[in-house]
């Protein structure tokens, strides 16, 4: 059974250590950079809202990041990134953190989630998503920088709340 809570700093070695795995494979996330103690705890704190996964025995598996995609008059639009740690990939965590997420942006009063940057090779996201009654926008060619350095297409996604 997987239960989300809120980041607490007591909490940020394994949220760290999942998010910079994802960060180091470099076929997910825009970051190029990892997370240490200092900069992971100001960025998860500076989130509209930032949920960890924990299993069972309450260990951290997983986790999301939710924050407005924009400002102003298209500040309704909330957007969000995924980790789960990766021997735990394949257990239906990510559409936990997901679902969980979709609840959590309306809760705070955004309209609409949109993902800017799926990448086109990540198959069991684009598979989640599509289950999850996301729209896809469309592609844009070669607008992710994989780490091998070639380009990737990317699939922008929507979802209104």
């Amino acid at each position: 059974m997987i239960e989300i809570k809120e980041f607490t700093r007591a909490e940020i070695e394994p949220a760290i250590a999942i998010w910079n795995k994802v960060v180091e494979d470099g076929v997910a996330f825009p970051q190029i950079e990892p997370l240490t103690v200092e900069s992971g705890t100001e960025f998860f704190e500076g989130q509209s809202f930032t949920g960890l996964a924990h299993d069972e025995n309450g260990k951290v598996v997983g986790l999301y990041i939710l924050h407005p995609n924009n400002i102003g008059r298209c500040g309704h639009i909330s957007n969000a990134s995924y980790a789960v740690r990766a021997d735990m990939r394949g257990n239906h965590i990510g559409e936990a953190l997901v679902t969980h997420c979709l609840k959590k942006a309306k809760e705070l009063g955004f309209r609409i989630l949109q993902f800017n940057a799926v990448v086109s090779s990540n198959a069991p996201a684009l598979a989640l998503y599509k289950k999850l009654g996301f729209v896809p926008l469309g592609v844009i060619p070669g607008g992710f920088l994989m780490k091998d350095g070639t380009y990737e297409d990317i699939i922008p996604h929507y979802h209104i709340l």
